[in-house]
This record gives structure tokens, sequence and C-alpha cells, in this order.
């Protein structure tokens, strides 16, 4: 596969792919406006499609002139490298974000924003969704990686799933045949991009009560997670077995005294041990470089090997634990 970088008429090629889009097609996009954690270089092209058609016809058109591109949401687990990223980058966001419910049923596409989702879901006195209220992100992400919150996963409220693959065909998947897992999906490594989601939830006996749920899980979050510095969310998993044996990753990260210690521009949060900001000059290769620090130092206390929610997307596309530094 072909990276950007190596095609000499790489404005060309956003030419052909503004002829095929017009109007969803961006050059030269500094990574920062898009990573939640403000981090990274250039993009040289971004594509964000509107519909399923445009997703498929964009997938069919990168895999018949054979190049690499790679699909994101709202970034809220990608670490985006300082080089930038020199393949085509396909943006599912808020152009794709069309939620429709009618009875217990609700129908959504990938770029629909997660707390919004469930809001819609409450207002129709649906419940169900209060676990993934205060979970950033686009509903796409959530379903590719089976995420919620209190041990809960958004696959068990599934019906069906639309996805599109390399070559820009439909596929209509079963929630059986999605192999939702703890924290997995099978669209973690079949290539295919998930477009558009089914969802059945409970009619809810106390809409009031479902309202304060959700209202007590966005308050709870806001009082322990930082919300004004740049960040994306917990930078660790949770594993069984160490959470039984001493505790979650933040809790570890704070005892062994992380809890405000910088690489460059990359803080251990204040709020949160889970947490690393971005105080505003951070590189890539500073937050890696405190992962692999605080990695190595659990390690040595504990015997457990901490796992990186963060993923890193290098400059031609591939995406690997956030476990190196740079």
């Amino acid at each position: 596969m072909l990276r950007l970088s190596s095609i000499s008429a790489k404005a060309s090629i956003a030419g052909e792919l503004r002829r095929l889009l017009p109007g969803a097609v961006s050059r030269d996009v500094p990574l920062s406006w898009i990573s939640r954690w403000q981090i990274g270089g250039t993009a040289d092209v971004v594509v964000r499609p509107r519909s399923i058609d445009e997703l498929s016809k964009v997938r069919a058109w990168i895999s018949g002139h054979g190049l690499a591109h790679m699909v994101i949401g709202e970034t809220s687990n990608l670490l985006f490298a300082d080089e930038g990223l020199h393949v085509i980058c396909v943006q599912m966001g808020s152009d794709f974000a069309d939620v429709n419910i009618e009875g217990r049923r609700v129908e959504a596409q990938a770029g629909a924003w997660v707390p919004g989702f469930a809001r819609r879901t409450m207002q129709a006195g649906l419940t169900g969704a209060e676990h993934i209220a205060g979970i950033p992100g686009a509903l796409g992400g959530l379903v590719c990686m089976n995420g919620g919150s209190q041990r809960k996963g958004i696959g068990s409220s599934i019906v069906q799933v639309l996805s599109v693959d390399r070559a820009g065909h439909c596929v209509t998947r079963t929630r059986n045949e999605c192999e939702f897992g703890y924290r997995k999906s099978v669209f973690q490594e079949n290539g295919e991009v998930i477009a558009r989601a089914t969802f059945e939830f409970d009619q809810a006996q106390d809409r009031a009560g479902v309202r304060r749920e959700m209202l007590r899980i966005l308050s709870t979050r806001r009082k322990k997670f930082p919300r004004k510095q740049p960040n994306c969310g917990s930078v660790f998993k949770s594993d069984p077995a160490m959470y039984e044996d001493y505790g979650p990753p933040g809790e570890i990260i704070e005892s062994l005294g992380w809890k405000g210690v910088r690489v460059g521009g990359a803080q251990v949060s204040n709020d949160h041990a889970n947490f690393i900001i971005n105080t505003g000059s951070a590189t890539s290769k500073d937050v890696l470089t405190l992962i692999s620090r605080i990695r190595a130092n659990v390690f040595s206390e504990t015997g457990y090997e901490m796992v990186p929610e963060v993923l890193f997307v290098d400059s031609s596309g591939r995406i690997t634990p956030a476990t190196a530094e740079g």
C-alpha cells in the first residue's frame, strides 16, 4: 500500500478525492485540531464522509488505487505522531451522526457523539444507555471497543451493526456475529468501518430516575477527571487480576508518586493519575516517555504489565499500543 508521502502528485490525489466527494476533503490539516490531546503533526489529506454511500465510495476508491488509509472518530484514545500522518485519513464525525428512535429501537450513525446519544435515549423514555453518558467519543469507536463503564459494554444493547469493508461493500452483522467481549469486537481486526448501529433499550419505568442517574454519572466524572486540559481519557486499562491485588490503575500510579510528574509538556493529572494531560506544548514523544516510565515502575513494584488503552498512530497510519518511547 502506498503512502501519500511517496507520491509526488499528492495534490492530484486530493483533487481526485474532492471530485469524488465535493466539500468533504481537506489538505494539510494540523492533527492538533483533530486530536483530543491536541498533539500531532500535519495530516496530508482528511476526508469526512457524510453518508454511508460516501463512505463506501471513498473506501472503494482508496482500495482501487492501492493507497493506505486509516479511519478515525473523535480520537478519544489516539496519540498521533509528531511527524504527522502521511496516509489518507477518513474521519467519521458530526456530518455522519444521524440518530433515529422508534419505540425501543434506536438507529444511529457512527459519528454520533456518545453523551448526546445517551441523552437522546433518556429523553425518549428509554433506559440502558446511562452507563455511557459520560464517555467522550463517537459512537462508532464505542461500538468497536464495546465501550462502557461500570463493567458494562454497549454490545449488550446492540441488535445489528452495518459496516463497510475495504472494497466499499456494506456488511450487516447481528449482535452475536459482532463477537463482543470485554472491550473487544470483531471490528478491531477485520478492517471494516462501522457506519451505523441499531440498538434496543428497555422502556423506562422512571424517566426522572434515568435522568438522575445520568446526571450523577456526569457529576462524578467532572469531580474525578480533568476537564479543562487536553487529554484522551484513561491511559491504562483495568486488569481484573491487578485490580484485585492492588486496585485500579489510577490508584496504583498515585501510590507510586506519579501524580503531577511531567515529561516536557505532558503531565500526569493531579485530578486522576490514570490521565495524562497536555499542559500546552506536549509532544507524542513526551507522552510515550511518560507512559513507558510509569509502566516500568508499576511492573517493578507489582509484577503486573499495565496495558495502555491509548493507541499510537505513526506517520504511516500504523496503530499500535502506546508502549514504547517514540
